[in-house]
């Protein structure tokens, strides 16, 4: 009589992560694309160990910020990419977007202006929230 050997379940090979500053360009990309306005880039890796960079841009109304938010969670999610962490996309006031590696703030104009992220991290090298410029 011959021993057989066990059935192993096939290997479940996961999809290759993202180069590293792809999922933020995929962000501001989509950003770009829902006509977010005043957009910048705060690149935080010096400064705090939360998190590498503050996406921080602006819509015009609750239902534009919201579009944004909604935008950028559906373009990363296409692309494997989840939130650790999301806050305030039912009010559209002031959404918030934790990918870990970078936060985007999806604020109304008033809101925005009020709470001066760019004031409160103004130590942090800025720079406009277009896609394509991200260094890793």
């Amino acid at each position: 009589m011959t021993r057989r050997k066990p059935l192993r379940p096939p290997r479940v090979r996961r999809p290759a992560r993202p180069a590293a500053g792809e999922p933020l360009e995929w962000a501001l990309a989509a950003c770009s694309d829902r006509k977010a306005v005043d957009g910048v880039v705060l690149d935080l890796r010096k400064l705090s160990d939360a998190t590498d960079y503050f996406v921080v841009v602006s819509g015009t109304s609750d239902t534009h910020v919201r579009a944004i938010a909604e935008g950028v969670l559906e373009a990363l999610r296409e692309r494997g990419v989840r939130a650790h962490h999301i806050e305030g996309l039912a009010s559209g006031r002031w959404v918030l977007l934790d990918f870990v590696d970078f936060v985007v703030h999806v604020f109304h104009p008033a809101l925005r202006e009020f709470y001066q992220l760019e004031g409160l991290w103004g130590d942090a090298p800025q720079r406009p929230a277009a896609a394509g410029e991200v260094s890793p």
